[in-house]
């Protein structure tokens, strides 16, 4: 089961939260429709390289990652989008392109667009492309301490 690992974390760490299964998606926007999940509402995990090691920004399915502002806001030289190719063997127990947005599970830094920090509650894929897991922001923010900052902008 590919999310026990992050399961197992967050019943360890006492936070509550709601697993939703659903058929599979593949794409932000499909997963939040089966879900019942607005997009804004949905976190999506995109990876990115800074000046060459691997990041995390986290921003609702509706937006894309602005590379300006995640540069800017990273203190990054050269700021790229990963492949999934380069990304593909960081996560062996999570379906490729359905990674948790918990980097520090997996050892990488995590950039979190600041209209998500305003939510009371985040949903995300929880490592499977049929499972997304919701729980309160506050908890994600104490647990991952990302970098909350504006990193993206509304499709």
């Amino acid at each position: 089961m590919p999310v026990r690992k992050l399961k197992e974390f967050l019943d360890k760490e006492g936070v509550k939260y709601v697993t939703v299964s659903h058929s599979v998606a593949y794409t932000a926007q499909e997963i939040a429709a089966r879900a019942h999940v607005r997009g804004k509402d949905l976190a999506k995990t995109v990876m990115v390289k800074l000046d060459g090691k691997m990041a995390m920004a986290v921003l609702p399915a509706t937006f894309k990652v602005d590379f300006d502002l995640l540069q800017e806001a990273s203190g990054a030289k050269e700021v790229d989008l990963a492949s999934e190719r380069e990304f593909k063997d960081l996560f062996p127990d999570c379906e490729l392109g359905a990674m948790p947005p918990f980097g520090n599970l997996y050892g990488f830094d995590v950039y979190v667009a600041k209209t998500l920090a305003e939510d009371d509650e985040i949903a995300f894929n929880a490592g499977s492309h049929t499972e997304l897991i919701k729980l309160p922001y506050a908890d994600f923010e104490r647990l991952v301490k990302p970098k909350v900052v504006r990193i993206s902008l509304r499709r």
